[in-house]
């Protein structure tokens, strides 16, 4: 069974208060007390948790993280991206995750109850978005790292260049002579996928655009609906990469040729887009240089730098590789 704190209070005769201050070396504890804590700390071979560290000092040293889902493509850079930081930083990270609905979110919500930590970065899930607003217009430290293209106003941000990214790849198509694009997006309900959207036909009109979900299934399905529509078109702009990747398995089964048939150029730069068939010409996102900034805005809240309320943009790149030379 785990020792707790309580056990050591009990054992040493004191309260958990000041086996906290003793953990945290407050010099108000007088030595002999202080002793006999220490000796039955070792003795019963308690391991002090984050929080009964920041009992007595006010603080966990721990940021949380709360985020849609670790299966997401791009999750894993962003997630180093703030564990090199916060860990650089001396902190800790307790991550959360939003599979189980209401019930993650109330879990979440009564760990923000316990004070387990400091501050919170958040990749936004489904619905959340007004208890993060609550938790922070009620003091919780909190920086959102905005992959949808919605930030309210005042509320710490990292975001990135979605307009400019789907802008981008319009340029390279058309200047490849590509003028027949089809646009396969995500869910129409994300800013992101409008701003990709947007950015992309004011530098080339599409005449065929497909709603699909992010996934390599519609990434598949919708060039094989494209296709027995008789639809025609020279090149495909998929709004990320997982839906390219599928769109290049359609396209290859459907016996059209990459790049010579068909251009494609995807979205994010996540690792699996050096290894397609062909090598997949890509928007990269910044995304670890997404999580490392709003790592150091939050920690640099926590050590009382006022986070900037306008929301801090990294730039997106275009990645050249053999599906759109």
């Amino acid at each position: 069974m785990r020792v707790t704190i309580a056990d050591v209070a009990r054992e040493a005769r004191v309260s958990k208060t000041t086996v906290s201050r003793v953990i945290n070396t407050k010099s108000d504890v007088d030595r002999t007390t202080a002793a006999r804590v220490r000796a039955v700390i070792a003795e019963l071979g308690y391991v002090p948790s984050s929080g009964a560290v920041g009992l007595a000092r006010g603080s966990s040293r721990t940021v949380g993280m709360l985020v849609p889902s670790l299966t997401w493509p791009w999750m894993g850079e962003v997630l180093q991206g703030v564990v090199d930081t916060v860990e650089a930083a001396g902190y800790g990270l307790l991550l959360f995750t939003c599979n189980r609905g209401a019930d993650s979110v109330e879990r979440f919500t009564s760990q923000v109850s316990a004070r387990a930590f400091d501050g919170l970065l958040v990749v936004e899930p489904e619905n959340t978005l007004d208890t993060i607003i609550g938790l922070h217009r009620k003091g919780l430290p909190v920086v959102l790292i905005d992959d949808r293209g919605q930030h309210p106003e005042d509320f710490p941000s990292v975001v990135t260049t979605n307009h400019e990214g789907g802008a981008s790849a319009a340029r390279h198509l058309l200047a490849g002579g590509r003028s027949k694009p089809l646009v396969i997006t995500g869910p129409a309900h994300f800013g992101c996928v409008r701003d990709r959207l947007a950015g992309f036909v004011e530098v080339l009109p599409a005449e065929h655009v497909v709603v699909g979900e992010f996934t390599e299934a519609s990434g598949r399905s919708a060039i094989e609906r494209i296709i027995a529509e008789g639809a025609d078109f020279d090149s495909v702009f998929a709004q990320n990469d997982v839906s390219a990747a599928g769109a290049l398995r359609a396209l290859r089964a459907a016996g059209r040729t990459v790049p010579d048939d068909i251009a494609v150029v995807g979205f994010d730069d996540i690792p699996m887009a050096r290894h397609t068939e062909p090598p997949l010409t890509t928007v990269g996102q910044p995304t670890r240089a997404m999580g490392e900034t709003a790592a150091r805005m939050l920690l640099g809240h926590l050590g009382g730098t006022p986070a900037p309320d306008e929301p801090v943009v990294l730039r997106t790149d275009l990645v050249v590789r053999e599906s759109a030379p």
